[in-house]
């Protein structure tokens, strides 16, 4: 019998660039709430967390009831950049080429990721690549990262194994997700957090560019 072979991928950081509305979102979010904005490279630390645990990360002294509210306000807000065409959430270079190698070389793919069902198809179906995903996994459904459940679920989903599967992600979230589920998580180093974070979370390896994943995986993984 073949085993069944998963690239489980983060989406935000990792397949796409999408710090820059996320921040923007946050800004009009905190601002509506009389509340200080953090830089930019303060809150792409929190992208890949649910809505509720980033702002817990980014706002400890807040109560929990308020962490629920801002992350409400957050989506409207998001959802209003979406409407006014202001969301760009491009792909990183190298990405597309990726995928392709990945499919050759008989991979399944998945996501796993903080943003919700309708960001996430959203996000793909712009890029033309929502189809070629066998199990989308999202923060609407799961405990945030790093809790294993959403590539638990994405191995239940693709019929492959933790031992057969590997996590590509940009934050030491995704990395102690794999770690968590049993996978082998490897570093985007394109991403929000930095590599030594990668490694310390639990990494194989980081690569600096999509295309040095599969070099990884190949020398490394399932040689």
């Amino acid at each position: 019998m073949t085993v069944k072979r998963l690239a489980v991928f983060d989406c935000d950081g990792t397949l796409v660039d999408s710090g820059a509305p996320i921040h923007a979102a946050l800004k009009t979010c905190l601002e509506r709430n009389g509340i200080q904005v953090p830089p930019a490279k303060v809150s792409r630390r929190v992208i890949g967390l649910n809505l509720t645990e980033a702002m817990a990360a980014l706002l400890p002294d807040e109560p929990s009831e308020r962490h629920l509210q801002l992350a409400d306000d957050y989506r409207r807000a998001f959802k209003d950049l979406r409407a006014a065409g202001e969301v760009e959430e491009p792909l990183f270079e190298g990405v597309l080429d990726l995928l392709d190698a990945l499919e050759g070389d008989g991979w399944l793919l998945a996501v796993a990721t903080g943003k919700s069902d309708r960001g996430l198809a959203h996000c793909l179906e712009r890029h033309g690549i929502h189809a070629r995903f066998v199990s989308l996994q999202t923060a609407d459904r799961h405990p945030s990262k790093p809790h294993p459940s959403m590539v638990d679920e994405a191995i239940a989903v693709a019929g492959a194994s933790p031992q057969s599967t590997i996590v590509i992600g940009d934050t030491s979230f995704d990395m102690a997700m794999a770690a968590n589920a049993g996978a082998t998580g490897i570093g985007a180093g394109w991403g929000y957090h930095e590599p030594q974070e990668l490694i310390e979370a639990g990494a194989l390896a980081v690569a600096e560019a999509p295309l040095e994943i599969l070099d990884l995986i190949r020398s490394h993984v399932h040689g």
